[in-house]
């Protein structure tokens, strides 16, 4: 049996390498602390969950779903959108439901993507923006972000031959796994380049509900011209704790909204119903869960960042996002600072080289672990720092 090709242009998926190190460890009788998968370990509001109970029992919900979703989901999501930036979206046309905001990421680069192209991808980034468009049988040119430049791309260093043959960017603020911030001038700035060279942007819009100290991260959409160039990726998963759920959406330009709908139609059957019923319960009803959640959130990120920059690394305090993105100390790979944790503290974290070239230097911690296995990990790493004084 011989398996194609484009299987050989990919690398093992990160998060399944980590897990296989995780599970050597625990199979050894060791107790790790997982500050690796960004995992919301938080409950799903309970409204939730029994509205969609109800909706299970239901036998019209038993039968195939819709690629493009129950209308009063894409309802929902225009109405989400409207409260929440002040974003007017044609439900009919400009928005679109996804299994997860990872599948449509994925599937986007089939609509535009072909032997030869170029999409610009960010470095760190998220694994699937680089892995979508060389299954499409492209190319990626990785934008470093880099620290002094706030984790943002310079557009003006993509070389103009780059740019020409490029037929898609890729964004994503708030950052994983940077848990960078911008603001709506640096999306104005990404559309006006798109439009000078004629590419599409998508933006992985996943944190925008994760932030901290008042702050509230805009959305793409709010951009002047982004509409004309661009859609935006969003999730239920880290806004309502629904990861297994599986249940995303994206919004935006209605023409490439239309053209993943025609790859999605011919590759999936859509979203189990009882599960849309409860998103559209989710996005309708009270957000002050959110609040609450961030508020949790916020409080493991202080008591983390203050052991972090104490025992030999360094690290910005990130106003949204749940990671924290850490330097780590001069003499180590992001590898070998990540296995040494691993093996003498009992400490699992994310090796930033995982994520692109630029995150070499770094590793990634989660807040995505109950309070009291943060607080364990936090004693484990200030124990580990002073046997190693």
């Amino acid at each position: 049996m011989q398996v194609a090709k484009r299987l050989d242009r990919l690398p093992r998926y990160l998060f399944v390498e980590i897990n296989r190190r995780i599970a050597e460890k625990k199979a050894e009788g060791m107790d790790v602390i997982n500050f690796a998968v960004g995992d919301p370990d938080l409950p799903t509001p309970s409204h939730i969950i029994e509205y969609m109970c109800e909706a299970v029992h239901d036998p019209v919900n038993h039968r195939y779903p819709e690629t493009a979703g129950l209308p009063q989901l894409r309802e929902a999501i225009a109405g989400w959108y409207r409260r929440r930036f002040g974003v007017t979206l044609d439900p009919s046309g400009e928005v679109l439901p996804l299994i997860g905001s990872k599948e449509g990421i994925g599937h986007i680069a089939l609509v535009f993507i072909e032997s030869g192209d170029i999409a610009l991808v960010p470095d760190p980034g998220y694994p699937v923006y680089s892995m979508g468009t060389l299954l499409a049988g492209g190319e990626p040119y990785f934008m470093p972000l880099k620290e002094e430049n706030d984790f943002l791309p310079d557009f003006e260093t993509i070389p103009e031959n780059v740019a020409r043959r490029a037929k898609l960017m890729w964004l994503n603020y708030p950052n994983n796994p940077t848990g960078a911030t911008t603001e709506l001038e640096f999306f104005e700035k990404a559309v006006c380049f798109a439009k000078q060279h004629g590419l599409a942007i998508c933006h992985d819009a996943a944190y925008t509900e994760v932030a901290f100290d008042g702050y509230k991260p805009p959305s793409f959409m709010q951009a002047s011209g982004a509409r004309e160039v661009g859609v935006e990726f969003h999730s239920l998963s880290k806004t309502y704790h629904m990861t297994g759920w599986r249940i995303g959406m994206v919004v935006g330009n209605a023409e490439m909204i239309s053209a993943l709908f025609r790859v999605k139609s011919n590759l999936d059957s859509g979203i189990p119903q009882a599960i849309q019923h409860a998103a559209i319960k989710a996005l309708n009803s009270s957000q002050e869960h959110i609040s609450e959640h961030n508020a949790i959130l916020q409080w493991r990120r202080d008591k983390l960042i203050h052991v972090i920059n104490q025992v030999g690394m360094r690290a910005r305090v990130p106003k949204a996002t749940f990671y924290i993105w850490a330097t780590v100390p001069q003499g180590y790979t992001s590898i070998d600072f990540a296995d040494m944790l691993l093996d003498e503290a009992g400490v699992a974290v994310t090796p930033g080289v995982g994520y692109g070239q630029e995150g070499e230097g770094y590793i990634r911690f989660s807040l995505t672990l109950p309070d009291d296995k943060l607080e364990q990990g936090v004693e484990r790493l200030l124990s580990w720092h002073g046997r190693r004084k």
